[in-house]
């Protein structure tokens, strides 16, 4: 049992590295967010269909009650993906990723508000550290204030995601639900190009590259990876998997670091407020996970 354990532990660690490598290739892609991801997600729900089609036909079925969510939860991944990709492109992968890594964080803020309870000391607290690691961050990289506050609503719209996502999972299956959602995201993108008229067919040409990019974020960082993160699930504990999650930025961080080398290097302010966010990340995890033994 505790074999089976450890591989889907390092199976996990995988697929977040994979999820923290999506940035990357979202940078090496030429095009601009919104062409990025509307074909992101028509390919990723595309990928979904034939493995549904395959392998689990009944993975098309879904509740008419749900629907409403379902739309909503399309139309939040999809200006989340946009956000995400805009600010790596105005602000770099590592300026992105520390912003991002708030996201869990923010979930935890968001999730008293939405459920009608009292915000705790230990939350105030940890919220105030993530703050001023963000203002550090926000002061040593002034320049990049653009970049960095849309990477802040990008990380604001993935908690809403997650915490809409955690309500209708308990009524649909994940991946079903994550079908659908890609499938709604892609339609509103499309419908968005074809009535705001502030994007031309040369938007969506693929220069060199740009194909393979997409299809690796689409089919490995998208179906593959969430259809992989559901199964290990089933043999990990939701802490082991929130504090795998958290390694994310640090892994896309390194990616970028790889990639790019020195260009990719920032002050060492950055950093400080990078670790910061990270080791709160960390120790509300720890401490919660302790109240819930102790109770």
């Amino acid at each position: 049992m505790q074999d089976v354990r450890t591989k889907n532990i390092i199976h996990f660690h995988f697929i977040v590295f994979i999820f923290g490598f999506s940035s990357v290739l979202g940078a090496l892609c030429s095009l601009e967010a919104l062409p990025l991801v509307i074909y992101r997600m028509a390919l990723a729900f595309l990928g979904l269909g034939v493995y549904f089609t395959l392998f689990k036909p009944s993975f098309f079925k879904l509740k008419r009650a749900l629907w409403p969510y379902v739309l909503v939860g399309g139309l939040v991944i999809g200006v989340h993906w946009v956000t995400f990709f805009h600010a790596i492109k105005v602000a770099g992968v590592s300026l992105t990723l520390s912003m991002m890594a708030t996201g869990a964080f923010i979930t935890a803020m968001l999730e008293p508000l939405i459920n009608k309870r009292k915000i705790l000391a230990y939350e105030l607290l940890f919220g105030g550290l993530i703050a001023f690691g963000v203002g550090l961050i926000f002061k040593a990289e002034y320049e990049y204030l653009y970049g960095i506050s849309i990477a802040l609503i990008s990380a604001f719209l993935s908690s809403v995601f997650t915490i809409l996502n955690a309500r209708m999972v308990q009524q649909g299956r994940a991946i079903s639900l994550s079908f659908y959602e890609l499938v709604v995201g892609a339609v509103v993108g499309i419908l968005y190009v074809l009535v705001s008229g502030n994007y031309t067919v040369q938007d969506f040409y693929l220069e060199q590259w740009d194909l393979l990019w997409i299809l690796l974020i689409a089919w490995v960082c998208t179906s593959y990876a969430f259809n992989i993160s559901i199964k290990v699930m089933e043999h990990l504990s939701p802490f082991t998997v929130m504090m795998i999650i958290n390694l994310e930025p640090v892994y896309g961080i390194l990616l970028s670091l790889i990639v790019w080398g020195e260009q990719e290097l920032l002050s060492v302010r950055f950093y400080i407020g990078f670790c910061i966010i990270l080791s709160v990340i960390f120790l509300n995890g720890i401490y919660k996970k302790q109240k819930q033994i102790k109770e």
